[in-house]
């Protein structure tokens, strides 16, 4: 399963790529803002600054909510650099512009995906990436992992090449859980990729290493 970050900030991009686990970089106007990058030049600048980081896909989204406005936006930032990623919205014109630039050969990702029919239709017109957001689906007592599972029959029985792209996920359990069922991608805060590093287990032992091995050290120089 491949590991994007879910974030606009530099700092934790390379964090994550010095890990050496990062595949690709997911963004939106939220987390532009976030980072108080504002302005179309200063938003277009920090997207190649993304793509000079991170070696994989830096998925880009347009705002326009109107086909001619998501095809002219999304060819300007597909103009940006290859690792770009067009996103998407799952609405009729959006779907529309998937097809567009799919027979364009411009990548794209559909996101807000609520809905296995939603993902089935931007499979359909060619997505490269569909994007179910889990963690949204829980926040309205909805299973968001098992919309992933859904989502994962339908492409495995029609052969559809579209990934499957886990968002909204936030913490590890859920990157757990949609490695199991086969989510192609989870995007994800730093934080939730950082706490799979931590169990209570491998602290304890290397602690327990490190202090026999301070133990012995003495008792060798002891024994001079």
């Amino acid at each position: 399963m491949k590991f994007f970050i879910d974030t606009a900030s530099l700092a934790q991009i390379k964090e994550a790529q010095d890990l050496g686990i990062l595949d690709g970089v997911t963004t939106n106007p939220s987390l532009m803002a976030k980072e108080g990058i504002s302005g179309t030049d200063r938003v277009m600048k920090h997207y190649v600054d993304i793509c000079n980081i991170v070696h994989g896909d830096v998925s880009a989204e347009v705002i326009s909510v109107d086909f001619a406005g998501m095809v002219r936006e999304g060819e300007d930032l597909a103009a940006l650099h290859p690792s770009i990623t067009v996103k998407l919205p799952m609405t009729r014109d959006g779907v529309k512009a998937i097809k567009y630039f799919h027979d364009k050969g411009i990548k794209t990702n559909c996101t807000l995906v609520f809905s296995a029919g939603q993902a089935l239709l931007a499979a359909k017109a060619g997505a490269t990436y569909v994007s179910p957001f889990i963690g949204r689906l829980d926040d309205i007592s909805t299973n968001g992992v098992q919309l992933i599972e859904q989502i994962r029959t339908i492409f495995d029985n029609y052969g559809y090449s579209t990934q499957i792209l886990a968002a909204s996920v936030r913490h590890p359990m859920h990157i757990i859980q949609c490695a199991e069922i086969g989510a192609d991608v989870a995007t994800c805060p730093l934080s939730a990729i950082l706490a799979l590093f931590d169990h209570p287990l491998t602290t304890i032992g290397l602690e327990k290493f490190l202090a026999d091995h301070k133990k012995a050290a003495q008792q060798k120089v002891s024994a001079k």
